[in-house]
């Protein structure tokens, strides 16, 4: 797994082995990124479910001026801890269930990144949390990663959608 793009481009990162986490595949993270591309300079970033944290560094890589990571296992925050230390940047980093981390973070976000385990369905928890805690900016999005698709709850809408074979994205906005 390789940084794709910016200002740390090829710098290689360590992931997972075996079936249990699902890393975003290149050819989403590249396309995911074509369409993100005008909302990352000086962005703020949560990567909510962050496994090795490549989303997150990718950000950060392409121009983002923070990021922050959560995720609930213990493997992935020293996976991460490993990936970030081949770059040097300012990071904030949770080991806490994704309804404790959103409740434990301060500031806005112009990018929540959504990719937890395939088989949950945390969107609306996720959402509701989001819209109540305010922390999106104007105009900030969600990204979530998915299986199946996801419909806009009351005071969301899907701005976009893609589908890469199984894995499916929809951004998330408030509605106005």
């Amino acid at each position: 797994m390789r940084i794709i793009a910016g200002k740390y481009r090829g710098r290689t990162l360590s992931s997972f082995s075996g079936e249990e986490v699902r890393p975003t595949a290149d050819r989403v993270k590249e396309s995911l990124f074509q369409i993100l591309s005008g909302n990352l300079c000086g962005a703020r970033v949560l990567d909510l479910f962050c496994g090795s944290g490549a989303l997150g560094i990718e950000c950060l890589s392409r121009g983002a001026a923070e990021a922050v990571f959560n995720d609930v296992r213990s493997e992935s925050i020293a996976l991460l801890r490993k990936n970030l230390s081949r770059v040097t940047e300012e990071r904030e980093i949770f080991r806490l269930d994704f309804r404790a981390c959103l409740c434990a973070v301060g500031g806005k976000f112009d990018l929540i990144f959504s990719d937890p385990p395939y088989r949950e369905d945390y969107l609306g928890e996720i959402l509701s949390l989001v819209a109540e805690r305010e922390l999106l900016k104007e105009g900030g999005i969600v990204v979530h990663e998915s299986e199946r698709e996801e419909l806009a709850p009351a005071g969301w809408e899907r701005s976009d959608f893609r589908r890469y074979g199984r894995t499916l994205v929809s951004f998330f906005k408030r509605s106005l």
